[in-house]
């Protein structure tokens, strides 16, 4: 892929209304989406850009501007109340955070706006219309995918649909990280041609290999899931396919600090399924596991279970690859992408313990096989996946879209 450089570099603005780089991981609505913003940023910046991303400001003590490392400016946006608040109620904010952003951009406009989540989109595109910016868009998760597999249970204003379609249908580009997000942009009614692929990254040197590894504990085979502590993630899967796995512990790591574990609906939830399956005595909640805890984890497991209903992208599977562990995972959404069956791992249906359980089983009798899926998934992340690639590759889709747009025209005196 060829890139034409600006002697200077470009000035560019994340927009990211719920999601920080500076966020703390591990609450309902801190996840991949921060990790995401806060790595493409310094990426980015490491090319030779400025980036300033623009997040809310949700605690009265935040500063209105902090540099988290050089090339990379956080600015916190006045909009909406100081405080917390689900990203499923921010909507009736974004107008504000919109006009925040013109304030912002009048005087010295950046050369191209990347916008984060549907309702970063709603807030950059009115900002960027008004003042005739190119903006690009990545959507992170689709309303129609997430109301075809909630239902009645999806949270998300009634309006997601279709500010989603008028973003898709408005900005210059959109940049879907798989290919099954293509196909649901399709039915939404943008094209494929105003789309471009650019896949998540993993930071492939601190998952990696080589390093610590948790204490197994004297397991004999140790199974491993990491997430948000969601149904639709499928820990209820994984418990339901323990018994056909004797010899199998499983770690569920997420969701809120050990110390407040027990009192966690899910976790009690779960723990109920594994008592009535005759497993109890094989599931353990980890909680809420810091950062720097978690190659070490990946590293210890056999296998890494990813069974989620749906899954818009999905870290997890290139974490566990960039460790050298393999994966099991259900084929969908991002996973069909980033998890190669056989070669990294297994691809199974949804909601299908036993399915599950047996691609699970097949590696966990096999070590040559897990060695071999192992090595290979560690070459396809630094192949495919290190966040230098992903940078290189959106900042070739923000080249395309300012070199796309008409220079502007002086008036004769």
């Amino acid at each position: 892929m060829t890139i034409v450089k600006q002697a200077s570099g470009l000035s560019i603005a994340l927009v990211s209304e719920h999601a920080s780089p500076l966020a703390v991981l591990g609450g309902v609505d801190a996840g991949g989406q921060n990790v995401h913003v806060a790595h493409l940023a310094a990426a980015l910046a490491q090319r030779g850009h400025r980036v300033t991303v623009y997040t809310r400001k949700d605690a009265p003590d935040l500063p209105d501007r902090v540099v988290s490392r050089p090339g990379v400016e956080v600015r916190h946006v006045p909009a909406g109340p100081t405080w917390q608040l689900p990203k499923d109620e921010l909507l009736p904010y974004m107008a504000e955070f919109g006009r925040f952003l013109v304030g912002e951009w009048q005087a010295r406009p950046p050369d191209v706006v990347h916008s984060h989540f549907w309702m970063s989109g709603v807030a950059a595109l009115s900002a960027c219309r008004e003042l005739d910016l190119p903006l690009a868009h990545t959507y992170h998760a689709l309303g129609t995918v997430k109301r075809r597999h909630q239902r009645s249970s999806d949270t998300s204003p009634a309006e997601r649909i279709s500010c989603e379609t008028e973003v898709g249908e408005r900005c210059d580009r959109v940049i879907a990280t798989c290919r099954d997000e293509v196909a649901e942009l399709a039915e939404m009614g943008v094209p494929a041609h105003r789309v471009t692929v650019v896949p998540c990254g993993v930071d492939t040197d601190r998952f990696a290999p080589w390093g610590r590894a948790a204490d197994r504990g004297g397991c004999r085979q140790l199974l491993l899931q990491v997430g948000r502590l969601v149904p639709r993630k499928g820990a209820a899967v994984s418990i339901a396919a323990l018994p056909w796995l004797p010899d199998a512990e499983l770690l569920i790591a997420g969701g809120p600090p050990p110390e407040l574990i027990d009192q966690e609906p899910e976790v009690r939830r779960l723990r109920a399924l594994a008592r009535a399956a005759g497993v109890g005595d094989r599931v353990r909640f980890l909680g809420g596991v810091p950062c720097e805890e978690v190659p070490p984890l990946l590293r210890a497991a056999d296998v890494v279970l990813c069974p989620a209903d749906y899954e818009p992208f999905g870290i997890v599977p290139l974490e566990a690859m960039g460790c050298g562990t393999p994966v099991v995972a259900s084929a969908v959404g991002g996973q069909l992408d980033t998890v190669a069956d056989p070669g990294t791992g297994r691809l199974v249906p949804p909601s299908d313990p036993a399915a599950l359980a047996r691609a699970t089983a097949a590696l966990l009798e096999n070590p040559a096989q897990r060695a071999a899926c192992g090595a290979a998934g560690r070459r396809r992340v630094l192949t495919r996946y290190g966040w230098g690639r992903v940078a290189a590759s959106t900042e070739a889709v923000y080249q395309e879209v300012v070199a796309r747009r008409p220079a502007a025209v002086t008036e004769p005196a």
